[in-house]
Parts: structure tokens; sequence; C-alpha cells
């Protein structure tokens, strides 16, 4: 028997033993065997028959270890070896054939035969014995640099036994143990020569290990899925799952050769490696990268700058949301319909000089092909100084002496603006609020008025009311005239004193001149940042009046 075929082959102890009865003899070529685990086992047996029977009279011929109810149970039969046992009977011999021999394989061999007569059948008894263990290399690490490889068998061996070593194949030398340094890929085997010719299996260290994903299709949100790290390795490979996380070391997950998620999430995707590693040595696998798909989570909103927003600045809002593939966004904003307005189909939404009917509520979409998900909605407060205010007057008809005057000033502010009533000339403010009420109105109260609003932004003021007595009818009339440049203010106070001068004219036969009260709106400076500035250019009306 050639060491090379030693893996393979029967390692038998040559003892023949000779059964006889009725004339039969079966004659074993071995009764002990000892081979070594995951190798080929061989046994056989040779007949002679009684004269006056032939070759053709034998029938059924079979091996067994175990029985069934007091009859033995042909092992290709027997579950335990399916697919592992066969037979090549002649006509004197039967052969028995055993691959990838197990330990629980160890047992009594008995071969079972019948005859063409009825009842007779013969078992030969005793059989062979088959010790499955057999030669093994050990490993144990001398230091950080060599491992020390032991040959050892269990069966008995002879004093002519041998111990002979090979590296991939080759012969390098003998003895029962070997130096070989640590982490190397070669593969070492021994082969034990006398009276067992044994094979040990080639101990070597793992190669690059491969990662195989199930289900290899795309990976849902939820999703069972599991990584399997396998290689070739004898002893057999352990195994490690790394994550890798952005840090110099990839985080550990496992020590199992699978890496299972029963339900996988998006905080699961990321490059992943396995090592395999036994006492010859290590080896780590590519990264393989797992990328989980999922629908947006609930899109935020931010807001650049995030400080108080002013008519006039740049604004951005951003729209983000975390999904795989990446989201659409769509932008919308609440005009009071049950639909929001759509304004853009874009990540970031972009005010490059914001205005006061910018104000509102804002939400954004995101959405892919596994999802669709909307945003809180975020308030946009722009705030603005105060508009030039406008006054009503109630009554806005012709009042009487010792009626009740209303003014209300109105303007748009953000945030509210406050309101200070003012007479022409005078420096204290007359009344604060938005509402300025004159109760019993004499001709005292002639003059000319005006409001202020004003916020932290800025302030405005209201046009001027003058009031004067009208001496036809004794009736107070208000009149609003929009603020002009001077050229266009005396052109009407011109007209004003050629229609009050025809009226006098024509009533002057039947009635006497009485004072008139007239309230006319008049153009002052646009603003006034205080009341010493409006009376430096407004001139004294005495002087107005002599020049009317």
């Amino acid at each position: 028997m050639s060491p090379s075929a030693g893996g393979l082959v029967v390692f038998l102890l040559s003892v023949q033993v000779i059964q006889s009865q009725d004339g039969w003899r079966v004659n074993y070529d071995q009764t002990d065997v000892c081979a070594a685990k995951g190798s080929r086992v061989f046994m056989d047996c040779d007949i002679t028959h009684p004269p006056g029977i032939y070759p053709s009279d034998i029938k059924d011929r079979f091996w067994f270890t175990k029985e069934k109810d007091g009859e033995p149970v042909d092992l290709k039969t027997d579950s335990e070896y399916s697919d592992r046992v066969r037979y090549r009977c002649l006509s004197k011999s039967c052969y028995l054939t055993i691959t990838d021999v197990r330990e629980s394989d160890s047992a009594e061999y008995k071969f079972r035969f019948m005859t063409n007569k009825p009842g007779e059948k013969y078992t030969v008894s005793p059989g062979v014995t088959l010790f499955v263990t057999g030669l093994q290399v050990q490993v144990r690490r001398s230091d950080s640099t060599w491992l020390e490889l032991t040959c050892h068998s269990s069966c008995v061996l002879s004093d002519r036994a041998e111990y002979v070593w090979y590296k991939n194949e080759k012969y390098i030398k003998r003895g029962s143990s070997l130096l070989v340094s640590s982490g190397s890929t070669d593969r070492y085997s021994c082969y034990l020569r006398g009276s067992w010719d044994q094979r040990s299996p080639a101990v070597y260290g793992p190669q690059r290990p491969s990662v195989s994903v199930s289900p290899s299709a795309e990976m849902l949100e939820g999703d069972s899925v599991t990584l399997t790290c396998s290689t070739d390795a004898n002893p057999a490979a352990n195994y490690t799952w790394y994550k890798e996380d952005g840090t110099s070391d990839p985080r550990l997950l496992s020590e199992e050769p699978q890496l299972v998620f029963s339900s996988i999430q998006s905080s699961d995707s990321g490059n992943y490696s396995c090592t395999a590693e036994n006492q010859l040595g290590r080896k780590t696998s590519d990264f393989i990268s797992i990328d989980v798909k999922y629908g947006p989570q609930r899109p935020s909103v931010s807001v650049s700058p995030s400080a108080e927003m002013l008519e006039g600045d740049s604004v951005t809002l951003t729209c983000s949301a975390d999904a795989n593939p990446a989201a659409n966004y769509t932008w919308y904003k609440e005009d009071g319909t049950s639909d929001p307005r759509l304004l853009s189909e874009e990540p970031q939404l972009v005010f490059s000089s914001i205005q006061s009917s910018d104000s509102g509520n804002y939400s954004c979409t995101a959405e892919n092909q596994l999802g669709r998900k909307t945003s809180d909605f975020i308030s946009i407060d722009v705030k603005y100084g105060p508009q030039r205010p406008s006054v009503s007057v109630s009554p806005s008809a012709e009042m009487l002496e010792g009626d009740s005057l209303t003014l209300t000033c109105s303007t748009d502010a953000n945030p509210a603006a406050s309101y200070t009533w003012y007479k022409e000339h005078e420096d204290s403010p007359r009344a604060s609020g938005q509402i300025f009420t004159i109760t019993d109105f004499t001709a005292e109260h002639s003059g000319n008025y005006y409001c202020e609003a004003q916020n932290e932004m800025g302030r405005s003021n209201s046009t001027l009311l003058l009031i004067t007595e009208s001496a036809v009818d004794g009736t107070t009339r208000i009149i609003h005239i929009t603020r002009w440049p001077l050229l266009v203010v005396m052109l009407i106070l011109l007209l004003v004193f050629c229609l009050w001068t025809r009226k006098k004219k024509a009533v002057s036969s039947t009635t006497e001149p009485h004072e008139s009260r007239e309230a006319v709106e008049m153009d002052l400076h646009p603003e006034y940042e205080d009341l010493s500035d409006m009376a430096a250019q407004r001139e004294d009306p005495e002087e107005q009046e002599d020049q009317v």
C-alpha cells in the first residue's frame, strides 16, 4: 500500500479466521480494522461451499451490525449508512466498502448469506471489528513564531511502526513531531508505516473566507437576512463577525459562522467582514456591503438663519429625511384651503428677500418608492416696521359743535404697533392707543392732528387733520388730502379759498358771517422722528393766513 493513497485505504490486521458449519467455510481476511475518521474502509470474506453445492445456490448475501426483531438488518437499508455502503459479491467472495467512516461506525461487522434450500441461513460470527479513530495531527503553539505538530494514533502499534511527515503531499522527514512557522498556508500530514498503514488528514490554516448573503435580492427594512462565513481549514475554523463603524477597529458582532438579522433595520446598513481562525492561522474576508432599503422617516425642517427674520432678509428652509434610496422633496404653504399650495420640488426653499406676505405655515414631504412622509408645519414669522398709518373718522358725516368725534389709527406691522396721537405744535401727546375720542367738540379743538405707529422695527406717521369752523352753516367737515409736494398743497389751498369766497358772497345778503371750521388734510414730512422736526418744517398759522 502506497503512502499517497493512505487517506482512502483500509487499515487491516492480517489475521485469517475460518468458520465452518455443515461443510460451509468462510474466511475473513481481517478480524480487526483501525481507520481514520473520514477515510474509506474495505472488508472481505471468501466462501467455500460443501460438495454438491454450486455457487448459484448461494443468494441474498449482505453485511450487518445490528438486528431487528431477531433478524439482521442489511447495511444498505440502515439509514446510518445511507449512500456510504457498497457490496461487490462474486461467486466465492463478497467485499464491503464503507466510505467517509465516522466514529459511530465503530462496531462488529458480520456476513450473512442464504441458500436456495428453505430455511438454510448462515451468519459468520465472530465478525470483523472496526475501530474508527486512527491517526491524528495534534497542534500545539510552541511560541509566538512556531507551532509543534505531533502525530498521534489510538491504534495499537507494532515495534516496527514509523511516522513519516508530508508537506503539500511531498515527503519532508521522519519522526513523531514537526515544527512549522505560525501562519503557514501549507498542508501537513503524517503517515504511519508498520503494522497499521495509516495516513492522517492534512492540517492547514484557513483560506481567505467567503461571505454569502441570503436572500441575495434587494434587502428591505424588516426582512430576515443571513450572512454566512465559510472557509476551508483543518482543524475547523472558528468564525468572528465584525462591522466597520468608522473607527480604527471594526466592532465585534458575533462568534458564529452565521450572522442572522431576523428583522433587518436601516441602522444595520454598512460594511461587514468575518475572520476564520484555527491553531495554524487566521484570515479575514473582504468587506461586504449591506444596503438596507427603507422609506423616508418623518422629515425635519431647519431654518437659516435661525434668528429673528426681518423683512428683506435672505432665508432658507431645508427639508431633510433619512431614506434609502434618497427621497425627493416637495414644499407646501398652508393658505387656508383644504389643500396646501405647492411651492417647490427641491430640498431647499429659498427666500432671497423675504417679505411680510411670506409669513405663514410651511411643510415639506419626503418620498421614495418605498413610502412618503410629511413634516410638521413650521411657522415663519417675518418682522417688519409699521406701514404708513391710515386714520378713519366717526362719524364720517358733518358734525355740529358739541358732538363726539372718534379718530381711529391703523397700520400693518409685526410685531403689532403701539399708537400715539399728537396735535401739531404741541410737545406732549394728546392720547395713546389706537382710538382717540374728542367729546363735546368745540372750536378749541380746532387744529392739526396726526397719529404715530411704532414698534421695535421702526415708526411711521399718518397724515395731518386741519379743523376749522364754517361761517356758513356751523357744521364741521373733515377733508382728507394726500400729502404731495408744496406746489400741489398750495394749489389745493387756493381752490378751497376760492370756493369759500364764492359761497360767502352767495349767502352774504341773508346771513351774518360766522366763524367756520373746515378739516383739511395736509402733507407734512413723511415720517417724524420727533415733534420738534415736524414743527420746524411747518410755517406759523398766522403767516399762512396772511399769505392767503
